[in-house]
């Protein structure tokens, strides 16, 4: 599905999220189109988004919530980047609880297509309020400030 505008696509995302529609978010997507989610996974064409969402949208965020806060737009032309401020709340933990919150900004590099924009790259990132960035050790990463 082609979007009239790269920067409609947080919103779209999002709707199809709220949805619980895997194929709707996949089909904001290119066919060959890479997505990377917060932790390092990897899919790499539009049937493992469409299939990790789906496993996600079930298991993982049945009952989330994902808010799109503020969305930048820079259009170079027949590319665009788009950076977006995701607000997710009401996943729940491997255990069934309720998970607190979180934060995280989306990159979408967006590219024109004769009937519109389709995203052929996303990046999901946490935002961890208050460090700068991570260290490994003993096999964990941890939230580390050096100020």
């Amino acid at each position: 599905m082609t979007l009239a505008r790269a920067q409609d696509m947080p919103r779209a995302f999002a709707r199809a999220w709220g949805a619980r529609d895997a194929s709707a978010i996949a089909a904001l997507f290119a066919e060959d189109a890479d997505f990377v989610n917060v932790v390092g996974l990897w899919w790499r064409n539009r049937s493992a988004i469409a299939r990790a969402h789906a496993y996600g949208l079930t298991r993982i965020f049945a009952q989330s919530d994902l808010r799109v806060g503020s969305v930048t737009c820079r259009d170079l032309g027949t590319v665009a980047v788009v950076h977006a401020r995701l607000h997710l709340s009401g996943q729940t933990t491997p255990q069934g609880a309720k998970a607190e919150a979180r934060q995280t900004v989306m990159s979408f590099v967006m590219q024109r297509q004769e009937a519109g924009w389709l995203c052929v790259s996303a990046q999901n990132t946490d935002v961890v309020a208050g460090v700068e960035t991570h260290v490994a050790t003993g096999g964990r990463l941890t939230p580390t400030d050096y100020r």
